[in-house]
Formats: structure tokens, sequence, C-alpha cells
């Protein structure tokens, strides 16, 4: 691979870092407002089957990320990835503390309020949702890389689909739980909020594996690699550092 390629490659993950992260933090600010995804009143555990937090929306997106990366990039890279959304999810945090400690003026579009009803429970929404979201996507790394061991980097499907399933459930069980217990979500709408969001999110997971194996056949075509072969990144930063 030619300097010039390996130089495209850093580029292109920095920007999928940037909406790993941008998804992340946007899902955890938004989750107060929920919507009905699919327009039949089918319940389960006495709710209905397709109430959603809106925070959902771009929550899948960060899986499929994190797959690509993985794929293209190998673990140590989408590790990273997962610990800066930490990171970003921390800072966001500050930014919220202070936001609401500043009084706003007489004249203010936006009164305290209503700034402390719409945001006043996003850090504990970020806390639950950063230690669901640990635990969940480096489940989803492991078992990635362990089925891509396994099938000796073949069956693209197989490894994004079921590393999704499982991290998935153990995100939608941790983060409701975790939500319910800081009573920021009712006990008895928990049952129905778990059963929706995991089934929502396995059904992304279905509709996101063409784009996956889209976004690895444009990379193989590309950068010229072979299956189960991987862009090594730390190699082209140690050659940038010795050119210099």
């Amino acid at each position: 691979m030619t300097v010039a390629d390996k130089k495209l490659a850093a580029k292109i993950y920095l920007y999928l870092a940037a909406l790993f992260i941008t998804s992340l933090v946007v899902s955890n600010l938004i989750f107060q407002k929920f919507f009905y995804w699919y327009p039949v009143d089918i319940e389960i555990f006495g709710e209905n089957l397709f109430e959603l937090s809106v925070g959902l929306l771009p929550y899948p997106l960060t899986f499929l990320i994190t797959d690509a990366i993985s794929e293209i990039y190998g673990k140590k890279k989408a590790n990273q990835v997962v610990i800066a959304g930490i990171f970003a999810s921390v800072f966001s945090l500050g930014i919220i503390y202070i936001s609401k400690s500043v009084p706003a003026l007489d004249n203010s579009p936006i009164n305290d309020e209503t700034f402390t009803k719409v945001f006043g429970n996003a850090p504990l929404a970020v806390f639950a949702s950063m230690l669901s979201y640990l635990f969940a996507q480096f489940i989803d790394i492991q078992l990635y890389h362990f089925w891509k061991k396994l099938t000796k980097g073949r069956h693209l499907w197989l490894r994004n689909n079921f590393s999704t399933f499982a991290s998935q459930f153990v995100d939608t069980f941790s983060v409701i739980t975790l939500l319910c217990l800081f009573e920021i979500l009712p006990w008895d709408i928990y049952l129905g909020l778990v059963a929706s969001g995991f089934i929502f999110k396995v059904l992304v997971a279905f509709i996101d594996t063409p784009f996956l194996y889209l976004i690895v056949y444009a990379f193989r075509k590309r950068f010229g690699l072979k299956i189960g072969e991987e862009i090594d990144l730390d190699d082209y930063a140690t050659e940038t550092i010795e050119n210099k």
C-alpha cells in the first residue's frame, strides 16, 4: 500500500470516528422524546411494541461503524474509537452542567425551567448509557473478531449479525435497567421498553448488513485488501514520524 493510500485510509478512519462519536453523544441528549416507529398497535408486556425513544435512531449506527472499523482497521482501532466515545460523553456532561448553572436572561427564548426539563436528566442518562455502551461495544468487538477468526475472514453477515444481536441485548437490558433504577423511567414500562428496543435493534442489524458489505467491498477494492486483511494505521503513523 502506498503512502497516499495509507494517508487516505487514516482520513477515512477519522471521519468514521467522528460519525461514531456524534451519534453516541446525540443519542444521549435526545432520549426523552418517544415516538411510534410503526403505526400499528401491538402490545407486549402492556406496552406498545413500536414505542421507542428517538435516542435509538442514531445509536445502531455506532455498531455499524465499529463493525466496519473492526473489519478494515482491526480490533485495536475499534477499541480506541469506543474509548474516544466515552471521553466525548463525559465531556458533554461537563458542558451540560455548566450550561445549567448559568442563569437564563428574562428575554431568553429558553428559560431555566425548560432547559432543566430537557437536559436535567442528561447526566444520569449519559452515565447509564456509558456503562451500557461500554459493555455492549466491547462485547460486540470481541465477538466480531471471534467469528472473524473462526470463519477465517469469510461470512461477513454472520459476524456482523451475531456480534450485534448479543451486544444490543446487553445494551438494551442494561441501559433500561439503569434508567429505571435512577427513576428516570418508570418500572411499569420496563419490560415493554426492553422488548421493543431489542426488536428494533435486531431489525436494524439485519437492514445494515448490506451497507456493511458495501463499505467493506469499497475498502477492499480501493486499497486492494484480501479477505481478512486489515489496514495497519499504527504502521503508517510510525512511518510518518520516522520520515519527519
